[in-house]
């Protein structure tokens, strides 16, 4: 069956380095009811999220990143321009280089999802704190918003 995969990565520790998980609980909400689309807590990372990453047919990811913006700003990366902003180093946590290597094992194993996403979200406070900050919870209610309108496209016969 074709899913999408709606991956949150983050340290919920770490202030605003936990946007993405908050973002994917939200969405785990909002999208208990839709077939073919799991949300998936990532965390920081591990070897584990390559099978679920080469198994889903769409992949959207959440995640702080450096995106030299106003603290709580989002941005896509769509397709490509997502595998050149994780290989860049596009995100100052200590996950990025996972999740590059995770993009790497599928696309090695011919199943990297042609429908990807990066929704990144410009943190503002990154250091021991459980909550995210003011601008870290607008990034968070944007990203969803962004999230399930990828979705939707993704989701209409002429999209490839």
């Amino acid at each position: 069956m074709s899913h999408t995969l709606v991956l949150g990565l983050g340290n919920t520790l770490l202030g605003d380095e936990g946007v993405g998980v908050y973002a994917v609980q939200r969405l785990e909400q909002a999208l208990a009811d839709a077939r073919g689309v799991r949300c998936l807590d990532g965390g920081t990372l591990s070897f584990t999220l390559a099978g679920p990453i080469e198994d889903c047919h769409r992949l959207v990811v959440i995640d702080a990143a450096e995106l030299h913006e106003e603290p709580g700003s989002t941005r896509v990366f769509e397709g490509e321009e997502m595998d050149r902003h994780v290989g860049a180093g596009g995100k100052r946590s200590v996950h990025e280089v996972s999740l590059a290597d995770l993009l790497a094992i599928a696309c090695l194993a011919g199943r990297l999802p042609d429908q990807r996403a990066l929704i990144g979200i410009q943190p503002e406070f990154v250091d021991w704190s459980d909550t995210p900050t003011a601008a870290g919870l607008r990034g968070i209610e944007t990203a969803c918003t962004l999230a399930l309108d990828l979705i939707r496209r993704w989701e209409q016969p002429d999209a490839a």
